[in-house]
């Protein structure tokens, strides 16, 4: 079976914002960030997030871990402040039908 490469496994919104996994919007990175500082970013993450997976029983390193993902995560603009100017506001995590994306994904899914 070939999988069809004509649309993305997970569509982008068009203003670029945000991905849709099964109709929940995800914010992308800060298109911004230059290319060095994501690659880093990235590393951090991941590292952060084998530790998560690592910490089994013990709490304080499960904390200690989710918060790395955490700062991980807000640094490269998928949590915390918005990396638009336009004041335009944030749906990430939102069912993508309860948000203005929705006539799009419908679409999309055609």
């Amino acid at each position: 079976m070939t999988q069809d490469i004509s649309r993305p496994r997970y569509p982008d919104t068009p203003d670029g914002r945000y991905f849709v996994v099964r109709g929940r919007l995800w914010r992308k990175s800060n298109p911004a960030l230059d290319a060095e500082t994501k690659g880093r970013l990235v590393k951090e993450l991941m590292s952060a997030r084998r530790a998560v997976r690592d910490a089994k029983d013990d709490s304080d390193k499960l904390a200690s871990a989710r918060r790395k993902v955490d700062t991980a995560k807000t640094a490269l603009g998928e949590r915390g402040p918005v990396w638009w100017a336009d004041g335009a506001p944030d749906f990430n995590r939102y069912l993508v039908g309860n948000t203005p994306y929705a006539a799009w994904y419908d679409g999309v899914q055609k």
